[in-house]
């Protein structure tokens, strides 16, 4: 009878019918290799559970694999399980492989992905996973309507790897460009080049790429979208006084403090730590049925852009152009459906600026 009384509180546990006192509560996080200081998805996760836990007198860590592979991964989960951590947050697509091995072997552990789609994951999520995917073509269009609005021309969109969200982001950037080009009626005069580096690290070879769009076809600004490979356009940047547009968080303070006061346009941001902190809660408050083998799509939710999942950084650098209340007035227009952004990743929109498809660096 004991035995059968565990098995059922587990199963209530695992489907969130009673709440979670704190003390029965225990999170983890575990980096996707990269480090808690990467000011990306690893710091703003770190930070949001640290938060939380913090503030709901809950026990918190955070793992780092010791190499990038999901056998390193599975084997922080390992440790979590065997440390009696009993929540445990990843972030990044490259845990896909991972919560599909671990999912099964750990049904007492709730676990919470971001960024992680059912194509990462290539099966279904069990009963003890959620995974939040974000609408990377929305924030895209977004940051591309705002670097035309605020004046920029000639654009760039240097992604990482061409997987679904970077193409997401980078069609969505196309979007928003060529609709504020057209409601400016300087369609003829806005190019973007777009361009993968192949890979989320910028090393010198790109950066030459980089000089080349600002140096010698005279690009303005670049989306550099993927990881690390903002390092590659702010370098090229500074050589030349050109600005650059960060991704998932807000990263005005990394690029520009690395290289340039102001080099930072806007950047585009996904709710990281607004999806940790509502799941968290709902764990904590018995809620999570509501989340529970989910794979949820996340975007706006009102006509608010400091409430919405997917949103431009409150650092971006509005002018008479294009004011706060004018992105306001966007993401209203978005929300209440009078603009739409195709989320398509098979083919460039068509537009009717000029859009320079070059492939890949390398």
């Amino acid at each position: 009878m004991k035995k059968f009384l565990a098995l059922l509180l587990a199963a209530m546990m695992v489907l969130g019918v009673c709440a979670a006192s704190a003390d029965d509560l225990r999170v983890a996080m575990i980096t996707d290799y990269g480090d808690i200081t990467d000011q990306s998805f690893n710091q703003t996760t770190y930070e949001a559970c640290q938060e939380w836990c913090e503030a709901n007198g809950v026990e918190f860590t955070y793992y780092k694999p010791a190499g990038d592979s999901t056998a390193e991964r599975v084997a922080m989960v390992e440790k979590a399980d065997d440390e009696g951590y009993n929540v445990v947050v990843m972030p990044g697509y490259a845990f896909g492989e991972t919560i599909a091995e671990v999912q099964g072997e750990y049904p007492e552990i709730k676990f919470v992905a971001l960024d992680v789609s059912a194509f990462d994951l290539g099966t279904d999520p069990a009963e003890n996973v959620y995974c939040a995917v974000y609408q990377e073509e929305l924030c895209g269009f977004m940051a591309g309507y705002a670097a035309v609005k605020l004046g920029y021309k000639h654009l760039g969109f240097l992604g990482g790897m061409a997987v679904p969200a970077v193409v997401r982001y980078g069609f969505g950037f196309v979007q928003g460009a060529n609709a504020a080009a057209t409601e400016l009626g300087i369609a003829d005069q806005v190019t973007v080049e777009y361009v993968y580096g192949n890979q989320f690290y910028g090393d010198a070879d790109i950066t030459a790429y980089m000089d080349n769009w600002y140096q010698t076809l005279g690009v303005e600004v670049v989306f550099a979208c993927g990881g690390g490979i903002f390092t590659s356009a702010g370098e090229a940047a500074a050589k030349t006084g050109a600005k650059v547009i960060g991704v998932d968080v807000d990263q005005a303070a990394i690029i520009d403090g690395a290289y340039g006061e102001g080099m930072t346009v806007t950047s585009a941001m996904k709710g990281l730590a607004a999806t940790v902190k509502t799941l968290l809660t709902g764990i904590k408050d018995g809620n999570w049925a509501a989340y529970s083998g989910k794979v949820e799509n996340l975007g706006l939710v009102g006509t608010d852009p400091a409430n919405n999942y997917v949103q431009i950084a409150p650092s971006t650098q509005f002018a008479d152009s294009f004011t706060a209340d004018d992105y306001a007035a966007l993401v209203a227009k978005m929300f209440n459906g009078e603009i739409t952004v195709d989320n398509g990743i098979e083919a460039m929109p068509a537009t009717e600026i000029t859009v320079n498809d070059l492939g890949t660096v390398k």
